[in-house]
């Protein structure tokens, strides 16, 4: 009787260790494991040329570090270009000045914003706009690319 109440102990807890490693990898895959709810934020804008596959959620990072999150991503007819709105975390200031970069995990990774901070004495703050981008590097492009070079050289 012993025996059976044991095994019965050590299976509902292999059960919950389960179900909360299945709860780590979707929180994970949604890019939600790594930014803290709570804090305060401030939303910034960007324009970019091609952004890529970044989406809504995609994670915003300086030095590594998730900083923020793309709130929303929108075309703007009149530029046309993608405006790209991120709610960034209000313990991390960036200078006004700071650049962003849309880059990408490994070689064919999720993408994300990378935020490179300026040296301006005055910080963003709510609705401020980062004028300072760089598209997205698009692989098909490179290659296309690379290809077209080619066969201009004659395949030398």
């Amino acid at each position: 009787m012993q025996n059976n109440r044991s095994l019965e102990i050590a299976v509902g807890l292999f059960l919950v260790l389960g179900f909360c490693a299945a709860l780590f990898m979707a929180l994970q895959s949604a890019n939600l494991g790594s930014f803290s709810f709570g804090h305060s934020t401030y939303a910034v804008t960007a324009d970019f040329d091609n952004i890529g596959g970044l989406k809504p959620r995609a994670a915003v990072k300086s030095a590594g570090v998730v900083v923020g999150r793309v709130r929303s991503v929108v075309f703007d007819p009149q530029t046309f270009q993608a405006r790209v709105t991120m709610d960034m975390d209000a313990r991390y200031p960036f200078p006004e000045d700071s650049s962003a970069k849309i880059l990408t995990s490994g070689l064919l990774g999720e993408q994300y914003v990378g935020i490179e901070a300026g040296a301006d004495d005055a910080n963003l703050a709510e609705g401020s706009r980062i004028s300072r981008t760089q598209s997205a590097v698009v692989l098909e492009n490179l290659i296309s690319q690379f290809l077209y070079s080619k066969a201009e050289d004659g395949g030398k």
